[in-house]
């Protein structure tokens, strides 16, 4: 088992950035491979981004890539998702999700992740 804890949230202008963290307790952290999704309101949640549990493979939705960078500090039990270039439509609440993978696997679907955070509100004023 693993608990998950996100921080960071908060209201932010477009053009501006915050960074989500995601604290893990329980088992071992660096055994798992993260992820971080996004469900805004009467929408799916969908995939934001997701890396390994080396860190050494990341991907992510077209959406953000090129704005959002995800990061691990496997000897903080914390996952980070750096937000840049905020957009109105990235306004949604964000989850962070692990599995325990290891190797390069991480996983785009909500489906193939066990344990989940409680979400952190990120609005995006325009």
């Amino acid at each position: 088992q693993v608990q998950l804890v996100e921080s960071g949230g908060g209201l932010v202008q477009a053009g501006g950035s915050l960074r989500l963290s995601c604290a893990a307790s329980g088992r071992i952290f660096s055994s798992y491979a993260m992820g971080w999704f996004r469900q805004a309101p009467g929408k799916e949640r969908e995939f934001v981004a997701a890396i390994s549990w080396s860190g050494g493979s990341t991907y992510y939705a077209d959406s953000v890539k090129g704005r959002f960078t995800i990061s691990r500090d496997n000897a903080k039990n914390t996952v980070y998702l750096q937000m840049n270039s905020l957009k109105p439509e990235d306004t949604a609440v964000y989850y962070c999700a692990a599995e325990a993978r290891g190797g390069s696997w991480y996983g785009l679907d909500r489906a193939e992740y066990d344990y989940w955070g409680q979400g952190t509100q990120v609005t995006v004023a325009s």
